[in-house]
């Protein structure tokens, strides 16, 4: 069998070993440029390091260094996160894919899920769809460095990922999944609240107060007072499909909340709940 051997020619052997040297593990072609002094060389460099398995494409002219210690063949980058992570700065993994890393689901989400500042277009990086999503900037916090498979990696806090998760349930697989989420997270309540009224959503603490009673884990009441006296008496806001159906949960009004789906559907991957118990 023919193994494909990672070599370095002179110049190549440079920017490896430079960049090595500096603890870099995000390269961008201006600083290949900077570094052999010439543009036309150093795209001819990075397209043989990209070849032989040096670098690893992301976006944009940023590349990720797959260093010696990585052995001799070329396997290529297979972590996607840090992929992600890298494409763009400032930027953390969040939502459904947060929710994945953190034990939150056993769903691997086949989409990577960032979230940015600015308006980026959804990317295939190393065979893999990354969604970027770009938030408010008050709603762009939370976000922790992870060591993911020998990469640093920035994503959304436990307490922040089910923040997140339920302020945009179609990003983290929908209202099953994200009561799946609320009910296997592991989060101490007061960053759950601290996270949610940083946020500055009504609707989100409204879905916050019915999924966690929904799940049996009710906040604690000075935690449940402060939420309900955050939401205005007229708020309504809707979980779910856009329309109600027969035997659907509908409206929760110790909540403010249309909840357009099913009691036993939303639980469903939540098995140690009873279905008998009230909403």
């Amino acid at each position: 069998m023919k193994i494909n051997l990672r070599t370095l020619g002179p110049a190549e052997s440079k920017v490896v070993l430079s960049f090595r040297e500096q603890g870099r593990a995000i390269v961008r072609t201006i600083d290949v440029v900077d570094l052999l002094g010439s543009e036309p060389s150093a795209r001819k460099v990075i397209r043989n390091l990209v070849r032989k398995g040096w670098l690893s494409r992301i976006i944009g002219g940023r590349y990720m260094l797959l260093p010696p210690e990585y052995g001799p063949e070329n396997l290529g980058e297979n972590n996607v996160l840090a992929l992600a992570s890298a494409a763009i700065d400032p930027s953390y993994i969040g939502w459904w894919s947060a929710a994945s890393f953190h034990g939150f689901t056993t769903q691997k989400p086949m989409t990577v899920f960032v979230a940015v500042l600015r308006q980026t277009a959804t990317r295939t990086i190393e065979g893999s769809e990354v969604r970027f999503v770009k938030v408010a900037p008050r709603k762009f916090f939370g976000s922790r460095t992870y060591h993911v498979y020998g990469r640093d990696v920035s994503l959304s806090s436990p307490a922040k990922t089910v923040i997140d998760c339920t302020d945009r349930p179609e990003l983290a697989g929908g209202p099953v999944e994200l009561t799946r989420i609320v009910a296997t997270a592991d989060v101490d309540p007061g960053d759950l609240f601290a996270a949610a009224t940083a946020m500055k959503s009504v609707s989100l603490l409204q879905r916050l107060g019915f999924l966690t009673d929904l799940v049996h884990k009710p906040l604690p009441e000075e935690i449940r007072k402060s939420i309900r006296q955050a939401i205005p008496k007229t708020a309504r806001s809707t979980l779910g499909r856009p329309e109600r159906r027969e035997g659907d949960i509908g409206y929760v009004a110790a909540w403010g909340v249309f909840v357009n789906a099913r009691r036993e559907d939303l639980l469903a991957e939540v098995p140690r709940i009873g279905l008998g118990s009230g909403n």
